[in-house]
């Protein structure tokens, strides 16, 4: 028979997601010594790292309750393969001058080419999502993958099901003319092929007169109707293009409980998101801004000096840059700004760490999640399984710029989420494409 693969797992795999082992099918796990070195600086913490850290540890200390590995490891339980625990080799003496700093990385490496040396026959893989160190194997002839179990495969995504706006050129507009005269409902027969998926988007646009003029709709799934999307106000805030007027819809729709808000700098995401919770704060007991505490230089939020406050307020700038805007539009001293000074100041309208999410219950809470793409597949359904009775949820991110280290467009969770939700009725996905800031922003957007 056909010997199961060998795959050596680096750390960062684990610190992504502690189930990974069994996610390998019949296959053999190593884990080297330098891996649980690494662990042991993880599980202290509040954050995600440290709760899949000692996840993983207890998940091992279970497997091992009153025996040891051994030479062959443990089972990782039925039609799955064994795991054990290596300890660290050296590189070979002809790679030793190649590799002469004493690192983690280089420790891992080196056994990983020890397991692969040690069985000859059988396929060894080193699987990390640390790019260098990728690179590092291959150059030594040491095959690396990466860690692709929750990284969706761009070539299988169906553009046509997955598409954000669906644009419709109509030659017959007067079938149209009750959904935007009218009740603002029509039935999509006639208008529409087959039957579209919740939620799911539509501009309908026609020749009139020397231009063309156009429509915005919703499918509704309960009632099989498409709805007119009109253009609506939200705490002085109105959409400046179609997308932003959808994208008002979906945040100020109670029957949406998550929506999904993506697009590049200066589109409106955050406003758009923050606008609409302020406008429906009699609906909701508490408004929550969140983000990752995530920097450029992949700073840990440990090292600013100061409280939970002092700490978060570089992350929370940009939230209170977008609450700005919105108290511009009124008058000092106006009802509006005095409601939103008082909402800060009683917590109704809080702006939490996203760290200490886990464990709470967010019962009629209207919570905004902005730059979440920075956050993993895991992490994401974290946050969404806190959402109690009366809650709605918005995301907000731009998938193409991506400050951590080991997500990319198809691995994040934000990716996952509009991938895995699509269709469903009470999930809503809008991306906005156009820049609204200034015209600088734009332009830059554009050519840089």
């Amino acid at each position: 028979m056909k010997q199961p693969k060998i795959f050596v797992l680096d750390t960062n795999i684990i610190l992504h997601d502690y189930r990974c082992i069994h996610r390998f099918q019949d296959n053999d796990l190593v884990i080297p010594m330098a891996v649980l070195e690494e662990l042991d600086k993880f599980k202290k913490g509040n954050d995600a790292l440290s709760y899949n850290a000692r996840g993983f540890m207890r998940e091992i200390d279970r497997l091992t309750t009153g025996r040891n590995f051994g030479r062959d490891g443990v089972s990782l339980g039925k039609n799955q393969g064994d795991i054990k625990v290596e300890i660290n080799h050296p590189f070979p003496p002809e790679l030793e001058k190649c590799f002469v700093d004493d690192t983690q990385d280089h420790r891992i490496l080196s056994t990983a080419m020890w397991v692969r040396d040690n069985n000859p026959g059988r396929f060894t893989a080193l699987v990390t999502k640390d790019v260098n160190l990728r690179m590092k194997a291959k150059s030594v002839g040491m095959t690396a993958q990466d860690y692709l179990t929750d990284k969706l495969d761009e070539n299988k995504v169906d553009d046509t099901t997955h598409r954000d706006v669906i644009y419709i050129d109509i030659v017959e507009p007067e079938k149209l003319h009750e959904l935007e005269y009218g009740s603002g409902s029509v039935d999509p027969k006639g208008i529409l092929q087959g039957t579209p998926k919740a939620n799911q988007l539509y501009k309908f646009f026609w020749a009139q007169g020397d231009g063309k003029h156009s429509v915005c709709a919703r499918y509704d799934a309960d009632s099989h109707v498409l709805r007119l999307i009109k253009k609506r106000y939200v705490s002085g805030i109105g959409p400046r293009n179609d997308e932003q007027k959808m994208a008002i819809d979906a945040c100020l729709n109670p029957d949406i409980k998550l929506v999904s808000l993506t697009g590049g700098a200066g589109t409106g995401k955050t406003l758009i998101a923050l606008a609409s919770a302020l406008e429906q704060a009699n609906d909701y007991e508490t408004i929550i801004l969140s983000r990752p505490a995530i920097v450029l230089s992949n700073q840990e939020i440990g090292f600013l000096p100061g409280d939970q406050k002092s700490k978060m307020s570089p992350f929370i700038q940009p939230l209170m840059d977008n609450l700005g805007v919105i108290k511009g539009n009124f008058k000092p001293g106006s009802k509006q700004n005095d409601k939103i000074d008082a909402m800060l100041n009683s917590g109704k309208l809080e702006i939490s760490p996203l760290a200490y999410i886990r464990g709470r219950s967010l019962s009629k809470c209207y919570f905004i999640i902005d730059e979440a793409q920075n956050l993993t597949p895991h992490e994401v359904k974290t946050i969404i399984t806190r959402a109690g009775e009366g809650s709605k949820i918005v995301f907000t991110g731009d998938i193409f710029q991506i400050d951590q280290p080991y997500l990319d467009q198809w691995s994040n969770g934000l990716t996952h989420l509009n991938d895995k939700m699509c269709g469903q009725k009470l999930f809503s996905h809008v991306n906005l494409t156009k820049g609204e800031r200034s015209e600088l922003s734009e332009l830059a957007a554009k050519l840089l």
